[in-house]
């Protein structure tokens, strides 16, 4: 509904104006991603950055190298408070050494369903683990003296009509599930900063919800710091100044400014209103000085190592026989289209440049020595628009020339990759952008060249004649130029070097100027590579098939359409299978795909997204020299049906599967929340349980009665009757083979509270609590009463 301020009685005296149009301004970003200073109360300008797995830093596009971490479902498979606090202080002392001050991290959305694009950057299905790993994030990021921001705020789990359908969601189910980890986050994290969504809920936009924002926000849980929109989310004035954002993101533009200015004047905002969300980004800026930890830069060997560490503790064991760990085979067979180059993250705007590190191949090889030989096969091909053009393919890197209409030249740039994203950095009157570069096509047959964007392109090989064409914008998602650009591919003979020129035309009216260029060497179709890997694995000791999928597949801004192996993965699985039974699979996906082989390899290791240090990790875990020790944060399916649509009907997305989703739904999965099976076994022995402040401790005895040391996670559940178990804590256990060991599960006194038309309230009576392997398979029950409060 229109806004129409009422007419002021009075004119405002010009000083108080002139003052307010600066408090005013700084509420409203800079550029996109930096915030207006604001000296006469001592405000800084803030940097902001995306960074669930990683800091980007600001504008897309940047040429530096960031630290790569797991991807956050990865970190929560660790089931490890402790070890995501150090991830997040991995990820503020990143920031720090990018001259960051605040970082969009973490997500606290669930993983309602495995089709959302963006599940990959959520953490798990379930609210109370979502939770606890959330709150170690923000503990680790904010002890480098960096803000955290808990995001989004509240029901953006899908991406399909993302910046405006409706979540239908009810008040129990939105308090016990979705409200859990944001009110963790704030109640027990201290966070800096919330994100409200793009999304509506209940018939409210999420910035303009003053119920969200400031009723339960603010009112009931206390929070005390900024609330910042989504980019591009805040589309009205008074509306959501009253509700209670922040600020605006991003800037210059946006519907506030003079237009606030007037809302204030004429009494449509009261004016104390300005001043609370000031002092609320300067609590934000405070955080610099609250730090905790050093920010220095990490040592490089530790930081490879924490980092491997945290890709091993996330990946899960879900079938083994016996063959893993490896113990030195003679051959082995490496298939599968990731063998080579593991994907690492997926699409979208957080996407990091990592530092180059050696493949899956090349660790096996280290780790290995000379008396393994290793044969390497890509089995088939399942990228959409061709894989990115490699660095090593262009080994002088790519000239950049910007020109005005006239031909004449602005400016200069020399880049080392070949995805250019141009925003900040295009100079006045540019007409066009001229990119070259010499590139090697070494292999003999047919190369593939394309050319990925949106606007007017020509390209050239060598002094040929140009190509003119046009690509499409995309307009799915103001994202989709970005994650699901069109592409036009040539066909040139390789066994040589050439030299590409691109031209793009300058549109100062385009949100997106892209030049991203792809590659594909000759490459067989997938008849002769599944033959090939067949015959590669019928003469290997073992075979370990590398499948799953990449950034094309998981990515902000586009939901996922089938959770099917893309291309013809399954089909490679089961002709590997029948050719080597000691065929192990692993499975490199940040999230849930289906398995219908799972039974017929010897091995199924899940991977997720696994960072800079994955084949690292990856390797040790194979060799046993590190354990895969996570569980299951998220179920993985049997099949697709009846499982929580992402597509909303006339602009409405029904949540009203309420709590039975994942491993609370109806249909049980392949494999559920919790699930793993590691290189060890465990005995539960024993539990009891005791009250302690605001806790309740379940202390379990446990005996690992494996051949090695080992580590478990040991969960406790509330059995409710008539309803799927619900996890109330959990805490890892680490013991040498044949050891005991005594391990205290703290359960959240809020965790045991269920929504009543009354509010909150902790259950009379005894409680039957479950001590689990996962939350299908109780090992110990125990009954708890708890005292009255």
């Amino acid at each position: 509904m229109p806004e129409s301020p009422a007419t002021a009685t009075t004119s405002p005296r010009p000083a108080i104006q002139a003052d307010l149009h600066d408090r005013v301004a700084s509420l409203t970003g800079q550029d996109g991603w930096r915030t207006r200073p604001l000296p006469a109360i001592g405000l800084r300008s803030l940097s902001l950055s995306d960074g669930p797995a990683g800091v980007r830093g600001g504008a897309f596009g940047i040429e530096s190298e960031g630290v790569l971490l797991p991807n956050p479902t990865s970190v929560a498979a660790g089931w490890d408070e402790r070890a995501a606090e150090r991830a997040g202080r991995l990820l503020g002392t990143e920031a720090r050494r990018a001259g960051v001050d605040w970082l969009l991290a973490p997500v606290l959305n669930l993983q309602r369903t495995p089709f959302g694009g963006r599940h990959f950057e959520c953490l798990s299905e379930d609210p109370q683990l979502t939770a606890r790993i959330g709150v170690g994030l923000v503990r680790g990021i904010q002890s480098a003296g960096v803000a955290a921001t808990a995001k989004h705020f509240v029901a953006n789990e899908s991406e399909t009509e993302r910046l405006s359908y409706d979540a239908r969601i009810d008040e129990t189910t939105l308090r016990e599930v979705y409200l859990v980890p944001f009110e963790a986050a704030v109640r027990r994290g201290d966070v800096d900063a919330v994100m409200a969504a793009y999304n509506s809920l209940n018939g409210v936009t999420a910035t303009e919800n003053d119920g969200l924002l400031h009723r339960i926000l603010r009112e009931e849980w206390g929070f005390r710091g900024a609330v910042v929109s989504d980019w591009g989310a805040a589309r009205s004035t008074a509306a959501t100044a009253m509700a209670g954002l922040d600020l605006s993101m991003p800037g210059p533009d946006g519907p506030w400014g003079p237009t606030l200015v007037d809302a204030v004047l004429h009494g449509a905002v009261p004016e104390e209103a300005i001043d609370e969300k000031l002092a609320a980004l300067s609590r934000v800026a405070a955080r610099r000085d609250r730090a905790t930890t050093s920010s220095e830069a990490h040592d490089a060997d530790d930081l490879d190592e924490t980092l491997a560490d945290l890709a091993a503790s996330g990946m899960v064991l879900l079938e083994n026989d016996g063959t893993l760990p490896l113990r030195a085979p003679a051959r082995i067979a490496l298939i599968g289209p990731l063998a080579e180059r593991l994907t690492l993250q997926g699409g979208g705007s957080a996407k990091v440049r990592p530092t180059p590190m050696p493949g899956l191949g090349e660790r096996l090889r280290q780790a290995l020595g000379d008396g393994t030989t290793i044969t390497v096969e890509p089995g088939v091909s399942i990228h959409r628009n061709l894989p990115p053009l490699a660095d090593e393919r262009i080994p002088a890197g790519i000239a950049v020339r910007f020109e005005d209409a006239s031909g004449a030249t602005l400016l200069t740039e020399h880049r080392r990759h070949a995805d250019l994203v141009l925003d900040e950095a295009v100079p006045a009157g540019a007409a066009r952008i001229v990119v070259s570069a010499t590139v090697r096509l070494t292999e003999v047959g047919v190369h593939g060249l394309s050319v990925r964007g949106n606007g007017t392109y020509s390209v050239r090989i060598d002094d040929g004649t140009p190509q003119a064409f046009d690509l499409a914008v995309p307009d799915r998602d103001p994202l989709s130029p970005l994650v699901e650009p069109y592409e036009h591919r040539i066909d040139i003979a390789g066994d040589r070097e050439v030299l590409l020129t691109v031209v793009h035309e300058w549109d100062a009216e385009a949100d997106w100027h892209l030049i991203d260029l792809g590659h594909l060497p000759p490459t067989p179709e997938d008849d002769l590579l599944i033959a090939r890997a067949v015959d590669s694995a019928r003469d290997a000791d073992v075979a370990i098939v590398v499948v799953g999928t990449t950034a094309e597949y998981e990515t902000e801004g586009v939901d996922r359409q089938s959770l099917a192996l893309p291309g013809r993965q399954d089909e490679l699985v089961r002709a590997v299978c029948t050719a080597n039974p000691r065929t192990v699979v692993v499975v490199n996906a940040g999230s849930p795909v289906l398995l219908p082989w799972a039974k017929l390899p010897a091995g199924v290791l899940w991977a997720w997204f696994p960072g800079q240090e994955g084949a690292r990790a990856l390797a040790d875990c194979l060799l046993g020299r590190r354990e895969p020790a996570g569980r299951l944060p998220v179920a993985i399916p049997s099949g697709e049906s009846r499982l929580p649509s992402v597509a909303p009907v006339d602009g409405v997305l029904d949540y009203g599967e309420r709590d039975r989703f994942g491993s609370r739904a109806q249909v049980a999965p392949r494999y559920p929340l919790g699930y793993g099976l590691g290189y060890s076994q465990w005995e539960y022995d024993a539990a009891e349980a005791t009250t302690r402040e605001d806790e309740l401790v379940v202390t379990v005895h446990v005996r690992n009665t494996g051949t090695r040391a080992g580590r478990d996670i040991v969960q406790v559940y509330h059995d409710e009757v008539g309803g799927p178990p619900r996890l109330l804590g959990f805490s890892p256990v680490t013991a040498d083979a044949g050891a005991a060991a005594i391990v205290d599960v703290r359960i959240w006194r809020e965790a045991l509270r269920r929504w009543t038309d009354s509010g909150w309230q902790v259950p009379g009576g005894p409680l039957r609590l479950t001590v689990n392997r996962s939350i299908a398979a109780p090992a110990l029950s125990l009954d708890v009463a708890l005292p009255r409060t």
